[in-house]
């Protein structure tokens, strides 16, 4: 009890004038950078799309008369010049008749005006008739192989009529339903289709870009800002849950017209599609590689905020160990990084932890980032950016 009192009655004496122990310093934060570095990125986009039909055919009929049997089941794979319907023939084959029994008549009327030219040739010479009559004869026999040729064409197309009865597949595909049934009357000039026939494998894919996207493109090529592929260069599809598509397809061509109603230019993909899992109409969302920045500098998402003015902003560990801002320019997004065209340049130090809290021209402890890198002061910094 002696020896405590001493101890209390000092510290009570340094309570009394306003002073405590000293505490140790702690130092500078500690922060975390990635050093900046010019590498190649390809350049991709997702865009909209919809697919459509490598082939469509509407059938229709090219004859008059009653259906009498339907040749196909719905929704089947049918093949090309696979008979899909029957019309009544018997109108047909009765023209088919008349037309052959004319040219046979044409043929023997042919026979007898020949040989009555053949006649007056010989006559004519001796002065047996007249030239006139001779030249009726001549023109007898020319009109009569006419004749012939008339009626072997009227045959033709009797025949061709009567084939055009069983009605047809134009193309090879997937057939859909038939809007007419066995016993209806169609007309060669109907507007109704009897069915319609697409083919699916492949498949077209109609994406539409902004022209002024496309137009921004086309200048960073001309400026050797992007270089760009060939025009089978390859595409991605994501279908409409959100799913990968599995085969790639290729860039076919881009439309040289702007729809005016939505200023934008139609690019076509063709992709295959052996398991009939993409059909017509289907809403899409595609992959597109637009070129390649051999030069590209890419920021972490996570490194960037943004200023009062909502201007993308990272703080750089300056030559003197302080923190600088840089007001960037980061026109999209690859990836879980910021493509920056300007602000930045190879080698500055862009803090992507612990600066969260830290004011600009605070002198800081750098470290070069990793996944187990911690700053040693305040809390864990937050991803951040759009």
């Amino acid at each position: 009890m002696k020896n405590i009192a001493p101890v209390l009655g000092f510290a009570l004496l340094l309570a009394a004038c306003g002073q405590a122990p000293q505490q140790p310093s702690a130092g500078p934060p500690q922060v975390a950078f990635v050093t900046v570095a010019e590498k190649p990125v390809t350049l991709s986009t997702q865009l909209p799309g919809r697919t459509n039909a490598y082939e469509t055919s509407e059938v229709r009929p090219q004859v008059n008369g009653l259906v009498l049997a339907r040749l196909f089941q719905e929704g089947d794979m049918v093949r090309q010049g696979q008979p899909l319907y029957r019309i009544d023939p018997a109108p047909y084959e009765a023209q088919v008749a008349s037309a052959r029994a004319a040219l046979t008549r044409a043929r023997a009327a042919i026979a007898s005006s020949n040989a009555l030219a053949r006649r007056y040739g010989e006559l004519v010479k001796i002065n047996a008739i007249s030239r006139q009559d001779f030249e009726n004869a001549t023109t007898q026999a020319q009109q009569a192989q006419a004749d012939v040729a008339a009626q072997a064409a009227a045959l033709r197309t009797a025949q061709i009529d009567l084939g055009r009865t069983t009605v047809k597949a134009p193309i090879s595909g997937r057939i859909g339903r038939s809007t007419f049934t066995t016993g209806a009357l169609v007309t060669a000039a109907q507007t109704s289709p009897l069915t319609v026939i697409q083919r699916l494998d492949p498949i077209y894919v109609d994406i539409q870009q902004s022209s002024a996207d496309l137009l921004k493109l086309r200048q960073q090529i001309l400026a050797g800002q992007v270089s760009r592929g060939g025009a089978d260069a390859r595409v991605r599809l994501m279908l409409e849950d959100g799913t990968p598509y599995g085969p790639e397809g290729t860039l076919k061509f881009t439309d040289v017209t702007v729809d005016p109603a939505t200023g934008s230019q139609t690019i076509r993909a063709i992709f295959p599609n052996p398991r009939g899992l993409l059909l017509p109409g289907m809403f899409v969302r595609a992959e597109l590689v637009e070129g390649t920045r051999s030069n590209a500098i890419l920021v972490p998402q996570r490194a960037v905020t943004r200023d009062e003015k909502g201007q993308p902003l990272v703080m750089v560990v300056g030559s003197d160990g302080k923190l600088q801002p840089r007001v960037l320019t980061a026109p999209r997004t690859v990836g879980q990084d910021w493509l920056v065209t300007a602000g930045l340049k190879p080698g500055d130090k862009v803090v992507v932890e612990g600066a969260q809290n830290l004011q600009p021209g605070t002198p800081v402890k750098a470290v070069p980032f990793t996944d187990q890198a911690k700053p040693a002061q305040g809390q864990p910094a937050q991803a951040q950016g759009k």
